[in-house]
């Protein structure tokens, strides 16, 4: 009887001390479910490295392009999470990215100066694994690894260069799932690598003006990089 007595008392603390827990817990059994939608909102950053290839015009100018300075863009993004196991997710986030380019073509003789800007806006397919740590009271950091091809919705004709309809990205980031008391709030930081060369060297466009071949012409390739900061809602 008394052995009874106190197993019933430490199982009533246990169920106390649980119902605690859960209490000082957000959300406790979130991370439970199969799939998790969400949204994210943020702003980016639009970098491009330019390799030239030495063209001399028949004028004897030399032309090299940079991106002195880099300008904030907005992006927009649904989500669609899989939980795989207990620490790796599966997620796929499509979305809008609105930013621009100020390119800048210099002439290495004269010092001579044109600009571009260069607005785009790309619809992003990015695909990535998610493996998060243990949770920590209301905290979980994680970082991601991923893919992320992309559509380039705004090219104009007549312009100095001409970026491609597509472009691919290798990406990596990290993060933190923050869990509130209805929805989980998560800051991320992903860095993105381009592989392939933007640059449309085929410019049928400027056969009215071949003056601004020149440009494209300089050029044996350019690559694209961002930084892209969001935060979700899940």
């Amino acid at each position: 009887m008394l052995l009874s007595l106190i197993a019933i008392i430490s199982c009533s603390q246990q169920v106390n001390g649980q119902q605690l827990n859960d209490k000082l817990l957000n959300r406790p059994y979130a991370d439970l479910r199969q799939w998790h939608l969400g949204f994210s909102v943020g702003l980016h950053t639009q970098d491009i490295r330019f390799t030239h290839n030495g063209y001399i015009t028949p004028e004897g100018e030399s032309w090299f392009m940079e991106l002195p300075s880099f300008q904030p863009g907005f992006n927009v993004s649904g989500l669609f999470d899989m939980r795989l196991s207990d620490h790796f997710n599966l997620r796929f986030s499509p979305g809008l990215y609105f930013g621009n380019r100020n390119v800048v073509f210099k002439e290495a003789n004269t010092g001579d100066e044109v600009k571009q800007n260069l607005k785009s806006t790309y619809l992003m397919f990015p695909i990535d694994i998610k493996f998060s740590a243990l949770r920590y009271r209301n905290l979980r950091p994680y970082v991601t690894a991923g893919i992320m091809p992309a559509l380039n919705l705004t090219r104009k004709s007549g312009e100095y260069i001409k970026l491609k309809s597509s472009d691919f990205y290798l990406t990596c980031g990290f993060g933190c799932d923050l869990y509130l008391p209805y929805f989980k709030l998560i800051p991320e930081v992903k860095f993105c690598f381009g592989l392939i060369d933007v640059v449309d060297h085929k410019r049928p466009d400027l056969t009215d003006d071949p003056a601004k071949q020149k440009f494209t012409q300089s050029l044996k390739k350019a690559v694209s990089s961002m930084v892209v900061f969001s935060f979700y809602f899940e």
